[in-house]
């Protein structure tokens, strides 16, 4: 503890610490650093000024804060406060006060939105998600914070209120004191008196020249001060810097230290010259942006880092200034220019305009960029000075957030820190624009400038919008320097700077992440991670540093993981543990390529646990399948081969030996688990790789397959899949390439294809017996698969063109193909064609040298066209037709073979013979003959007469064909066959017709022709007249007589008289009705309508006379006849509602007494029979008419017609009780309405008219007793009579006064003028009569009362004053807005009240 202050700091001492692990923490560790001869804040604040000593600056480096421990100084923030503001310190009167000299660090846990929980499951991660870790590093300076409040507590200096850093660090007060720390937080410095600050009141703003010799306070009744930072001596009082009565919000030094700028709470921006003239120092104030043209809230002039001093762009002397509408950046010197204006977006009034430069290397280029936002969207621009002279201000990618932001500052060149409004820290990398961090300031207890802002020391003089601003601004609370930002609370001071590369793998270490610190290394390692700091020399060394990190790391990640691992559960739980883990540790190990490190140090501490290691050897296949990971130590594979067999894993076993390095492989063990449990891919792999043998994998397959396949026994799955993989094999090996992955070495390629045919074409195999065919393999071959063994063999012979050999084995396979297949009866036609197939197409090539005798082509044919033999018949003619496609025809005598296809009735080789020689008519009669493809004659006739490929001759002799076979087409399909005369036979529609004898027949036909379905061709493309429809009407009426309607709605070529004559034939009375109807003889369809209901009536008399002991069926029949007399009945009443509109009141009766005449006697006739069900459907049918007929037929009419009827004339009145009741219940329900809905209206009527009442009655009560448009009192004149209006707002006024400003709504009498409030209408903006007339709907007249004096009989007092009161309602109000009448003065006035009729309104 005796060391000098410069050689141990404060936070040089705190970095010996590790807090993570240590509960408690020595005091004595933290003790404020000693000097020479320490001041106390007692003892400097009570000496003059004058008496001061000099205190030189020993240091004035910047704080040392990169060896501090990572988790030492963490911190978050207290809540805000405004300092100062009793209003903002009652919110925080529960935060606890530090103690004097307090030893210990309050320290939280920065929220970081990258550190996961600890409780999520650690899976392997993507590499390309970004893991950031804690970025910043934000420490509790705990010098500065106690003396800061050793000076609140104990002398009364007040609440910090601005801070500022360069080479120390100072804070301004709330009583006008300024204290400045060195780097090691000890107070050097006490400026300034309680005295200065009674007079100047609050510190508003700090700034230091680059040399750190001087310091400026701007002071919150608007004084600046100068001072002297070696010896704290006050070098200027400045007062008249800017007008009098405004607070300085921001003041600051230029890189010129002769030249500052100050702003003050009036918006306006000054520069200040320092002058020393005969040893006066004077200062000289010149004003470069008035408040009048917009409030300027924040200024930040361009300060040239060390490194930079010689930049071009330094002599222009940059200011950037923000204003609340816009941003202008200027240059200072050598004379005043304006630079750039650029307004802003449109965004929140309380956000707080931000400022902030940076050099930025852009290009290979270094130049300033200026950072600027206002609300949530940050700007940048890029300023260079051209070779011109001139300052060129290019636009950089705008940043969005969604936060509203309150303070902006650049800790490097990439990085930025932000703070948003709810006091959340970001950290941005600016290239990338992604959010690094987000810590919580909430607990800093942050600063805030709102007094300042809001000027309150001076009287509060400020506009509304820069108090606005003002409410959010904490300009003077963060301040950076050289990569660091101190930060100032109401009681604390923090420091933040970013953690380098270490520190911040070890926080995540610590929080036992280690998923993510390997994630956070390997970004480093790949260049790709953001605001990297500690990492230096070339690219191979670092990541030679980085990837020694990496592996220390996963020491510790294996030890950790085989330490937490549940010692007791389930198995599953200790499965996932290590799932979580394991592949973690591959990955990146696989990703150093390290696998030494994998398999020699980590795999054998996972060994130790059986469930760690299983999880390791499973994990291994998805890298080795991948091909990251092909050499395994043989330990290691032997583990491997074991756990996988003995978990029945064999699938994957396979997959990983596939892509091993065969060296690595113990292939005698490897072979015999494979083979035992028919890995064969494996087999095949570690043979050809390991061996270069690839027969005998091949010679294995065979012997397993092959006595299965000739003994003909049905194969299962596994075979199959054996020989398709045979097939693929040999497939691959005559290619050039290896199975299953991979290629062949070069050198080996032709003796491999040569030692595989040798293979295929051998007599015997090597194991034969007696009974063994000759070339037992091709025979397997063949019999397993034909066609894929052929398509083998014809890829084959595409490669080997060019090679003699190869040549050779081609025809010596072709012949031993034709010696097994040809006259074998075990092949079938398939088979056989098949091969003659894939002859035809090599022989059909042009380069062709295989060699088949002709016969053997004539033998095929005779095979497939075997008249005597009917089986396999499609096949067989599908065999041919695909030989003669690819080329077979020429090896044919072709008048032979149509003369075989013809008697083995092969139609699809006839079409192809006809074909060729352009008979197509003759093509349409093997369409017919064809069973299976006679469905496809339309589409070939269609398709035929539609292209352009065939000659006139050729389409008219296929024409002449189709109507030859017309009748068999018809019965083939009539809809197509329609479709197809629309297309190309219009002309021969009437001779198709005429030509078609069965009835039956031409009815389909006419049908689709002329009633075209959906799809289909329309009609109206034929030149028809009316016979065909009259001829379709007719057969419908004998064949679907109920399609009848449908057909005479939708058609209209039939002639009316005609088609009734047909219908009347028919005895069709719905369709006739209809017809009589269009026609216009309502009487005779309505006749016809009649008819049909009296006959269905009458049947169901005659069924329900039948029908006394029937079963269901006779109660089926008659339900089912009651609803077709239903549905007669509803047709009658449809057609009687229809046709009355337009007839008299007679004719109506015409039509519906006859049809209530038939109603009531069938119930007349069916009264006795026992089905109640059937008697109750007709009453309620009878009753559905009287209900209907009485929109058209009096009531009295409709009961003197039925009393009228001969039954009912005698009094018996019994069976139509039921329906006279049910006509008065009727009358009684309506009658109940009308008066319901009656009595409703009424009363609603009388409510608004008594409310209107109310409101126009009611008195109104003035705010005061004069005139809101002259001021006068409304009794200007004793002897005039003078109206007077009164509004339900209160406000009253003279009505000429009134008609002076023009207040009515519009032209109207005196009396009833509607008229508005001047004051409320101009208040908000309605003085004009349009945006008033827009309002009226709102304040509208309900009546206007007029008051008038009268007269008294003794003539006492001779004139009087009238008073009008108009009075209005608001509509659009819960509660109207009224007042009360004004009471008139005893003896002076007597009031008569008349009530104009109230004006209609609408809601």
């Amino acid at each position: 503890m005796s060391q000098s202050p410069d050689s141990r700091s404060l936070l040089s001492a705190s970095s010996q610490l590790n807090l993570m692990e240590v509960e408690s923490i020595d005091d004595k560790e933290f003790d404020i650093p000693q000097v020479d001869t320490p001041p106390t804040l007692e003892s400097i604040l009570s000496q003059m000024e004058e008496e001061e000593d000099p205190f030189v600056l020993e240091d004035t480096c910047i704080l040392n804060t990169d060896n501090m421990d990572a988790q030492s100084c963490d911190t978050s923030s207290l809540a805000s406060s405004d300092s100062g503001d009793p209003a903002h310190l009652k919110r925080h009167e529960h935060t606890q006060k530090p103690a004097l000299f307090e030893s210990s660090l309050n320290l939280l846990p920065p929220v970081s939105h990258n550190n996961m929980t600890s409780d999520r499951k650690r899976r392997p991660l993507d590499q390309n998600t970004a893991v950031h870790g804690s970025v910043l590093r934000l420490s509790l300076l705990k010098g500065i914070s106690t003396q800061i409040a050793a000076a609140t507590d104990k002398v009364d200096a007040g609440l910090p209120t601005a801070i500022i850093m360069s080479g120390v660090i100072a804070v301004g007060t709330s009583h006008g004191l300024a204290l400045v720390f060195d780097t090691n937080q000890a107070l050097r410095l006490c400026l300034g008196s309680k005295t200065t600050g009674a007079e100047f009141g609050a510190v508003s703003a700090l700034s230091i020249n680059h040399d750190c010799s001087r310091l400026l306070c701007g002071f919150a009744k608007g004084q600046i001060t100068m001072w002297d930072l070696a010896n704290g001596k006050l070098l200027r009082t400045i007062t008249d810097a800017h007008p009098p009565g405004t607070a300085i919000l921001h003041v600051k030094f230029t890189d010129d230290p002769t030249l500052a700028v100050c702003n003050d709470s009036g918006g306006s921006v000054f520069e200040l010259t320092f002058r020393r003239v005969m040893g006066m120092r004077s200062c000289d104030s010149r004003c470069v942006f008035s408040g009048s043209k917009g409030e300027v809230c924040c200024i930040e002039p361009l300060r040239t880092p060390p490194d930079f001093r010689d930049h071009p762009i330094t002599c222009y002397s940059l200011l950037a200034m923000a204003s609340l509408t816009k941003i202008l950046v200027i240059g200072l010197k050598p004379t005043l220019n304006v630079w750039m204006t650029l307004p802003y977006t449109k965004s929140d009034p309380t956000s707080v305009p931000q400022l902030a430069w940076q050099f930025v290397p852009v290009q290979k280029m270094v130049n300033p960029i200026l950072a600027f936002c206002k609300g949530d969207t940050v700007h940048f621009l890029l300023v260079k000075k051209e070779e011109t002279g001139t300052i060129h201000v290019i636009k950089q990618r705008q940043l969005h957030l969604s936060c509203d932001i309150i303070s902006l500052n650049w800790i490097n060149s990439c990085s930025l820190v932000l703070v948003d409004s709810h006091e959340k820290l970001h950290v941005v990398d600016r290239p990338s624009q992604e959010v690094l961090e987000t810590l919580d300031l909430e607990q800093v207890q942050l600063v805030y400038n709102s007094r300042h802002f809001k000027s309150l020391a001076t009287g509060g003089n400020v506009s509304q919008a820069l108090a606005l601003v003002g409410e959010k601004a904490c300009y003077q609370s963060l301040s950076s320097y050289a990569g660091q930002i101190v930060c100032l609370g109401t009681k604390s001071a923090h420091i933040m700077s970013l953690r380098n590369w270490k520190e911040r793998l070890d926080c995540l270490l610590k929080q036992e992440h280690f998923t993510e610190a390997l994630s956070l290394a390997w970004s480093f390692h790949e260049g790709t991670a953001k605001a990297v700091v500690g990492l230096h020399g070339d690219s191979q060394k670092r990541k030679a540093v980085i990837s020694d990190k990496m592996v220390e790391i996963l020491f510790q990640f294996t030890e950790y993981s085989l330490k937490k691992c549940p010692e007791q559960g389930k198995l599953q739980v200790m499965e996932q543990h290590f799932q979580d883990m394991v592949p973690v540790l591959v990955d990146y190990c696989l990703l150093l390529q390290k696998a030494d490190l994998l398999f020699n140090q980590l795999y054998s501490r996972l060994v130790e646990n059986m469930v760690a290691k299983g999880v390791f050897l499973e994990s291994l296949e998805s890298y080795i399948v991948a091909n990251r990971l092909g050499h395994i130590t043989t330990p290691v594979m032997k583990d491997l081969l074991a756990h996988y067999h003995d978990n029945g894993m064999m699938d994957s076993l396979e997959r990983c030996i596939v892509h091993l390095d065969v060296t690595s492989l113990d292939i005698q063990q490897v072979v015999h688990v494979c083979w035992n449990n028919q890995l064969y891919d494996a087999v095949i792999y570690i043979f050809n790789r390991g061996m270069n043998d690839y027969i005998t994998p091949m010679e294995k397959l065979f012997s397993v397959i092959g006595p299965r396949v000739r003994e003909g026994r049905s194969l299962t799955g596994d075979d199959v899949v054996m020989g398709n993989k045979l097939l693929v094999y040999i497939s691959c090996c005559l290619a050039g390439r290896a199975y299953p992955i991979g290629d062949i070495p070069e050198d080996l390629v032709v003796q491999v294809k040569n030692q595989v045919f040798e293979f295929l074409i051998r007599l015997h195999s090597g194991d034969s017996s007696q009974k063994e065919e000759v070339f037992p393999f091709i025979h397997t071959l063949l019999h397993f698969d034909t066609r894929e063994f052929l398509n083998v063999l014809a890829m084959t012979f595409d490669d080997v063109q060019n090679d003699k050999q190869a040549l050779e084995y081609q025809q010596r396979i072709v012949d031993i193909l034709l010696q097994v297949m040809v006259d074998n009866p075990d092949f079938t036609p398939s088979q056989v064609g098949g091969l003659f197939t894939f002859l035809a197409r090599q022989m059909a090539k042009p380069n062709n040298t295989l060699f088949v005798n002709r016969n053997l082509f004539d033998q095929v044919l005779e095979f497939l066209c075997c008249p005597d033999d009917d089986s396999r018949h499609a096949e067989r003619q599908q065999v041919l037709l695909e030989l003669l496609q690819v080329g077979g025809v020429v090896q044919f005598n072709e008048e032979r073979l149509f003369t075989l296809a013809e008697k083995a009735k092969f139609y699809q080789i006839c079409e192809f013979l006809y074909e060729k020689k352009h008979l197509y008519d003759r093509i349409v009669d093997c369409y017919l003959q064809d069973p299976l493809r006679k469905s496809e004659i339309f589409s070939y006739i269609h398709n035929l007469m539609s292209m352009p490929g065939y000659s006139s001759e050729e389409k008219l002799q296929v024409k002449h064909k189709v109507l030859q076979h017309m009748q068999e087409l018809v019965s083939l399909d009539p809809g197509k066959l329609a479709d197809l005369v629309v297309w190309h036979f219009t002309d021969e529609v009437q001779s198709i017709i005429s030509g078609l004898q069965d009835d039956r027949l031409l009815f389909q036909f006419l049908c689709c022709l002329l009633e075209p379905q959906e799809g289909s061709q329309p009609a109206s493309r034929l030149p028809l007249e009316s016979e065909p429809y009259e001829l379709l009407l007719d057969l419908m009426c004998r064949f679907e007589p109920q399609e009848l309607l449908k057909f005479l709605h939708t058609s209209q070529h039939y002639r009316l008289e005609e088609a009734i004559q047909i219908t009347e034939k028919y005895h069709c009375n719905e369709a006739k009705a209809y017809l009589l109807e269009k026609k216009g003889d309502i009487h005779g369809a309505f006749a016809g309508l009649l008819q049909t209901l009296k006959e269905r009536l009458h049947v169901l008399a005659a069924e329900m006379g039948h029908g006394v002991g029937g079963g269901d069926e006779e109660e089926a029949d008659g339900d089912l006849t009651l609803m077709r007399v239903k549905n007669s009945l509803n047709q009658m009443i449809v057609f009687c509602h229809r046709n009355c509109q337009n007839i008299d009141q007679e004719q109506r009766k015409d039509l519906w007494f006859p049809l209530l005449d038939t109603m009531m006697a069938s119930q007349k006739e069916v009264t006795g029979l026992r089905d109640k069900h059937i008697s109750d459907g007709l009453k309620e049918m009878t009753l559905n008419v009287l209900n209907c007929m009485s929109s058209f037929i009096s009531l009295p009419a409709v009961i003197q017609h039925i009393l009228q009827d001969p039954v009912y004339g005698r009094g018996k009145l019994a069976e139509i009780q039921g329906l006279i009741l049910g006509m008065l219940d009727t009358f009684t329900y309506e009658q109940t309405l009308l008066e319901t809905t009656t009595s409703l209206l009424n009363h609603d009527l009388h409510w608004s008219l008594a409310n209107l009442r109310s409101a126009v009655t009611r008195g109104l009560h003035p705010r005061q007793d004069c005139c809101n448009i002259c001021l006068q009192h409304y009794k200007r004149k004793q002897d005039a009579s003078e109206e007077i209006i009164v509004f339900s707002c209160g406000h009253l006024y003279h009505l000429q006064c009134l008609q002076q400003k023009d207040c009515g709504w519009g032209p109207a009498s005196e009396l009833q003028q509607p008229w508005r409030c001047y004051k409320c209408s101009s208040s908000h903006g309605g003085r004009g009569g349009a945006s008033a007339e827009a309002n009226r709907s709102r304040s509208a007249s309900l009546a206007q009362t007029r008051f008038s004096s009268g007269h008294h009989e003794k003539g006492a007092e001779t004139h009087r004053k009238k008073l009008s009161i108009l009075s209005e309602v608001s509509h659009g109000q819960s509660s109207e807005k009224t007042g009360f009448l004004i009471p008139a003065q005893p003896g002076t006035e007597s009031f008569h009240l008349k009530l104009a009729p109230p004006p209609l309104f609408e809601e």
